[in-house]
């Protein structure tokens, strides 16, 4: 049964694709990846896809990088010119 107390009730904020997108700062193809790959969960709403913002916030902490865990990927870039 659902609460009685508008106190109790989650407030879901949705967001479209393209909020989403535009909020994480990809393109709709690479949201969709992400989806796809399962690390962000979305939510199908008749013939639309909307994200909970607080699942966006979590992908990002999700995504955060680890110090020292770099050295791999940093001597595939190249030093910028000062």
């Amino acid at each position: 049964m659902a609460p009685s107390n508008d106190s109790q009730i989650e407030k879901i904020i949705w967001l479209s694709s393209k909020e989403a997108s535009e909020y994480l700062g990809v393109s709709l193809q690479t949201l969709y990846r992400f989806v796809d790959s399962g690390s962000l969960p979305a939510h199908h709403m008749g013939r639309v896809i909307r994200f909970k913002y607080s699942d966006l916030l979590a992908f990002i902490e999700a995504q955060r990088v680890v110090p020292g865990t770099l050295s791999s990927v940093a001597r595939h870039i190249e030093p910028e010119e000062e």
